[in-house]
């Protein structure tokens, strides 16, 4: 199973549909407040929400979705990554509350050799987050590191035990 790409896998304009989703519970989502000191009650008092929002309920926090979508981006995009260099940008385009699914696509913008080191370029894509619905929630833009192909160590796998005979 493939786990990221080598620099030479990447094409400009290819996008990688990220799967299985992700449907987000209340607890998913405290939890991420909580751990990340985040007590805004928008997120964490459903009546607060209910009584003072345009939502009428608790909103999932935003810095949850990007790192959703995130984590969901690594076996396609950064599984291999030397470095995350930078992200570019990040918005916040629709709100996601309890119970909604999330899915991810990743579109390739730009790739580049390091002009530092011949073992190494820089891809620049593009992350869009979608709801259940078709809603676009969040889009994010970074540019990842990558190895070459002819750099690689050869083991895909160096993290597997060897499994016992006996």
């Amino acid at each position: 199973m493939q786990f990221g790409r080598y620099f030479e896998d990447f094409e400009v304009g290819a996008v990688y549909r990220h799967w299985p989703g992700k449907t987000i519970t209340e607890y998913d989502d405290h939890l991420f407040c909580l751990l990340t000191m985040n007590h805004h009650p928008l997120h964490l008092d459903a009546h607060y929400a209910e009584t003072t929002t345009q939502f009428k309920r608790n909103v999932v926090v935003g810095n949850y979705i990007y790192s959703l979508l995130l984590g969901m981006s690594v076996a396609d995009v950064s599984g291999k990554a030397i470095a995350n260099l930078e992200v570019e940008s990040l918005k916040h385009v629709a709100p996601t509350f309890h119970g909604d699914t999330v899915y991810g696509e990743t579109t390739v913008l730009d790739k580049a050799e390091s002009k530092s080191k011949e073992d190494r370029g820089v891809v620049h894509v593009e992350t869009r987050g979608y709801k259940q619905d078709g809603t676009l929630v969040c889009v994010f833009r970074r540019k990842v590191m990558v190895p070459k192909q002819a750099y690689a160590s050869g083991d895909e796998t160096p993290s597997f035990p060897t499994p016992k005979t006996d």
